[in-house]
């Protein structure tokens, strides 16, 4: 008799746990995406990104940093999976220092950008992971790598990505052009990424850009009001 009422209530268990785990966002994967930019300039690249991450319809972080150091003249900007891409960068970072040590030389972008499309290719069936690669170097200047989903890569003069650069196709390109000074590289990104945020819902909070050249990177923060607006109503 005991034997049998400890089967029912062990019968019971599995039931019960399965109702009590909650709506579905709780389970869902942490999301950047998102809308991420990266332009060629007279001198270096403008890299830039919006700072919401998403898990499922819920928003988990409205000011997450997606633009991600791997050296001191190389970022990459996320997006995709959170968990992903965050996973990626470290290790992307931890083989570019050793081999900076070896070489006795700062890592070139092209090298950095290399590792970043075999660990996307290798796992593309595991991994939810966009990347785009930009950085300086003295052997080719600023450069842009874009490695989407799958592993591929390909320079470009200009990249965007995420759910927001579908947006925008239209406006880049329309407003982008060759050899532009830093400062309108920077004013051409934060609008592509105001725009972006305006009207995807996956991407929002505050605008982060990163001016990369010889001298290393500066880092900036639209927030607010200071974020160009371009219809109210």
């Amino acid at each position: 008799m005991a034997l049998s009422g400890m089967t029912s209530q062990m019968s019971m268990t599995p039931k019960f746990q399965h109702n009590f785990m909650g709506p579905d966002w709780l389970h869902a994967e942490h999301s950047t995406g998102t809308s991420i930019m990266a332009v060629e300039y007279d001198g270096g690249v403008i890299i830039g990104a919006d700072s919401r991450t998403t898990t499922g319809a819920y928003i988990a972080n409205r000011v997450t940093d997606k633009l991600t150091r791997i050296s001191d003249s190389i970022y990459c900007c996320r997006s995709g999976s959170a968990a992903d891409t965050q996973a990626i960068a470290d290790i992307v970072a931890y083989h570019l220092e050793f081999l900076s040590l070896e070489q006795g030389e700062p890592p070139l972008v092209e090298t950095a950008a290399n590792i970043f499309r075999q660990l996307c290719y290798d796992y593309r069936d595991q991994l939810t992971a966009g990347i785009i690669v930009a950085g300086w170097d003295s052997r080719k200047g600023g450069q842009v790598y874009c490695i989407p989903v799958g592993g591929m890569l390909v320079r470009q003069p200009l990249s965007i990505g995420g759910s927001g650069s579908t947006y925008v196709y239209g406006y880049v390109d329309a407003n982008y052009k060759d050899n532009m000074t830093r400062e309108e590289c920077k004013k051409f990104v934060t609008n592509s990424l105001a725009l972006a945020m305006m009207r995807d819902g996956s991407s929002g909070g505050v605008v982060r850009l990163g001016a990369i050249d010889k001298t290393g990177i500066e880092r900036f923060v639209f927030t607010g009001k200071d974020i160009p607006k371009f219809y109210e109503g």
